[in-house]
């Protein structure tokens, strides 16, 4: 997608973030506006920009992505305590950024929602 996209220039090194993990398919970075005391964001490597386009994807899943973000849920400590998966898709849910990417959030007790 190049320049007009915000993670696609993370991942390619033109913009600093805190790397938590990274592999052919995904990469995690944490969110620069917390929500929570772990606030995490797994990417696909590839411009994807809904979760409908991961099945035509060539590096990776959507099960893929849940097993990444479970992964980093582990690794910061919150597997335990629990935490919470969240995917904004499109402009009215709050999706700020065209590239489909899942929240993980924890380390905190979270609000009830719904």
């Amino acid at each position: 997608m190049g320049d007009s996209c915000i993670f696609c220039s993370i991942k390619n090194g033109d913009i600093p973030s805190d790397l938590v993990y990274s592999d052919e398919g995904f990469f995690v970075i944490r969110d620069i506006e917390p929500v929570s005391a772990v606030h995490l964001l797994v990417i696909p490597q590839e411009h994807i920009t809904k979760p409908n386009d991961l099945k035509t994807s060539r590096n990776h899943s959507f099960i893929d992505m849940m097993q990444v973000a479970v992964y980093v849920a582990e690794k910061e400590g919150i597997i335990e305590s629990g935490f919470r998966i969240v995917i904004n898709q499109g402009k009215d849910s709050g999706q700020e950024v065209d590239h489909l990417h899942m929240h993980v959030l924890g380390g905190s007790r979270l609000g009830i929602i719904g």
